[in-house]
């Protein structure tokens, strides 16, 4: 008489396991930068002097936008008499 191996269970167990043919890869390490006070120094001056620009263009404007008020406004009185 033949008796089954998993009664229970109706699927027949896998052909084969899978093993891993490799070990998990190694991890690696990113290299470490050093940052020279000089270079550090570099980009603050930088920073700064970029963000003067930007003032003195914003500074630039505000006034050229003024003075085309007051010119409007004075041409405009000028029409008027």
């Amino acid at each position: 008489m033949f008796l089954p191996k998993y009664p229970d269970n109706p699927t027949p167990p896998p052909a084969h396991t899978h093993t891993p043919a490799d070990p998990a890869p190694v991890r690696r390490t990113l290299p470490v930068v050093h940052i020279s006070p000089a270079v550090v120094a570099a980009v603050v001056v930088g920073g700064v002097v970029l963000t003067a620009l930007l003032a003195a263009v914003a500074v630039s404007a505000i006034s050229v936008a003024v003075a085309a008020v007051v010119l409007r406004s004075l041409l405009r009185e000028q029409n008027r008499r």
